[in-house]
């Protein structure tokens, strides 16, 4: 997600700069521009001047010199297949790769002058509709977008335009809609509800309702001005899925009382291609379009669909949940088409992509990939408890049904041809934390070290608080994707407990080294918010509202 960033005025900046000594080697003024250069590194950037920052130079520079500039700092960046924070994917095979290169600057709102490509873009709606249960007399819709993010938008519009239609035809008030959604939501969904001026009922969440939407809750909040819910499938937070049909049943039961229709939108980011396709599917009870008050259902192709960041896919039931005001008729290049979406020009690159792993891997592939990634994050949950130190917020490497923590004792691996089907449906996440011994045996270990030290090793693994309501509580995340192999998931628990023991043998005041440290230039004049050491100068504490976690 891009961060606002401010303007920087590069002469204050460097005033600033004057009066720091250590700093003066970035600002010293070179009168000589050398333009011929035999290497990159012979070129002027090589000591005469860093790279213009905020300010557009004044002569260019060769395109190699400035390639190998640029590469050199994205080095600092962290290895995208160590960034074990993220559910975006990371890899994509060679073939997909080239399809996705050739056809890179192609334009999906250019419809008319690339057909093969919009055919492709229809042919995935059709597949990802049969995969959500499609029901017979029914004619499903929908389209691409650039991510969750803007599905979400689409879907949560979609709904407050049918219940506005709905009041204004029994001539009741359309001024105070709201929408329904767990604490744990990731914040594109609040989002929608600030940016369309919907009021948001955000719901605690607890351990009680495994840290996500909590059904009862949701009995208390809902009445006529309910637009919809946003029933999450697959925290980002723990992986947990939230209860679909129940939550359904509870709606069909409240319309049965009072007449008032509230529709739900699935918001199955991750879930929507590891649900179809595992053995465990969501435990057993519906989630998709075979629930009539499933409207509409969107997820990421770019996180368990297998394709590179910048496509996601929304869709309807029928098209008679799909206002038709909201649709445009676009006139364009020579062509006509019907548009619902808020870009306009978007890659089609991804689309491609999509396409190739939906037909490559066929349902059989995809079962194989996420099965596998479901088996090595049973394995890594199981060796953390397994150790003492840790214990698992995440409850997929728990037998179906069971959710507490048993004790170290109790993690007993698994056996030859089990699947996720004897354990507890989710995501591929491991959540974890201290456990309580340690904590005890250790008080002056902060969780956060555990995340630093393994960024050391390269790893990114995030540690932050749950929902606001159990915010006290903190945790570590690992999200198991396709490109986490048994090599190095066998690598990652060694570190892991090697970090771990450090961290046990180093005295209080040696950890405060541990600690994140300063930012660059860019993120402390630029960057429109706080890191780490001052987020307590948040405009907004914690407990209000969602928290963004790391998607």
């Amino acid at each position: 997600m891009a961060g606002l960033a401010r303007h920087i005025d590069p002469d204050e900046l460097i005033k600033t700069l004057q009066d720091h000594p250590h700093e003066a080697h970035k600002h010293i003024a070179h009168s000589e521009r050398a333009i011929s250069h035999t290497t990159p590194y012979s070129s002027r950037y090589a000591t005469q001047q860093e790279i213009s920052k905020f300010k557009i130079p004044h002569d260019g520079a060769p395109a190699d010199s400035v390639h190998q500039m640029l590469k050199d700092e994205l080095d600092l960046d962290g290895r995208p297949n160590l960034n074990l924070a993220s559910f975006v994917g990371t890899y994509m095979e060679r073939e997909a790769e080239a399809l996705m290169v050739e056809n890179i600057s192609k334009n999906m709102s250019d419809a008319d002058e690339y057909p093969a490509m919009m055919d492709m873009h229809t042919r995935c709606i059709s597949i990802i509709a049969h995969l959500w249960g499609v029901q017979k007399g029914e004619k499903a819709i929908g389209s691409a977008t650039t991510g969750s993010s803007e599905a979400i938008h689409l879907g949560g519009l979609a709904m407050k335009r049918r219940w506005q239609e709905k009041r204004r035809a029994a001539g009741k008030d359309t001024s105070n809609p709201n929408i329904i959604m767990g604490a744990n939501a990731q914040v594109a969904l609040e989002k929608f509800a600030r940016y369309f001026e919907v009021e948001a009922r955000i719901l605690d969440v607890s351990e009680k309702s495994h840290f996500r939407l909590d059904p009862d809750l949701v009995k208390e909040n809902i009445d006529e001005n309910t637009i919809g819910i946003f029933v999450i499938l697959g925290s980002t937070y723990t992986g947990h899925y939230e209860p679909v049909e129940e939550i359904s049943k509870i709606l069909d039961e409240y319309e049965a009382k009072t007449g008032v229709d509230i529709p739900i939108h699935v918001d199955a980011a991750s879930g929507g291609f590891i649900a179809p396709f595992t053995h465990a599917k969501v435990g057993g009870p519906k989630w998709n379009f075979e629930l009539p008050r499933v409207k509409s259902i969107n997820t990421s192709g770019h996180k368990f669909g297998l394709v590179y960041a910048g496509v996601g896919w929304i869709i309807w039931r029928d098209e008679s949940q799909l206002p038709k005001h909201l649709v445009f008729e676009l006139h364009y290049l020579g062509g006509t088409e019907e548009s619902y979406t808020l870009n306009f020009s978007r890659p089609g690159a991804q689309i491609i992509g999509q396409y190739f792993n939906l037909i490559h891997l066929g349902f059989t592939g995809f079962r194989s990939i996420m099965e596998n990634c479901m088996t090595n994050a049973r394995l890594l949950s199981k060796a953390l408890e397994a150790s003492g130190w840790y214990t698992c917020v995440s409850d997929i490497h728990r037998k179906k049904g069971e959710f507490t923590f048993q004790g170290a004792k109790a993690a007993v691996f698994g056996k030859e041809g089990e699947t996720s089907a004897d354990y507890n449906a989710g995501l591929p996440v491991v959540a974890f934390r201290f456990s309580d011994s340690f904590k005890k045996d250790y008080p002056q270990v902060k969780q956060e070290s555990v995340s630093t030290l393994l960024r050391v090793k390269q790893y990114i693994i995030p540690n932050y608080p749950l929902p606001p309501s159990e915010e006290k509580t903190e945790i570590l995340r690992v999200v198991v994707r396709e490109s986490m192999s048994l090599d190095l998931l066998d690598r990652l628990i060694a570190d892991i407990f090697s970090v771990t023991q450090t961290l046990m043998s180093t005295d209080a005041v040696d950890l405060q080294a541990f600690q994140p440290g300063t930012s660059s230039v860019e993120k402390q004049h630029g960057s429109v918010g706080h890191d780490h050491k001052n987020r307590h100068k948040a405009k907004r504490p914690m407990e209000k509202g969602v928290h963004r976690t790391v998607c």
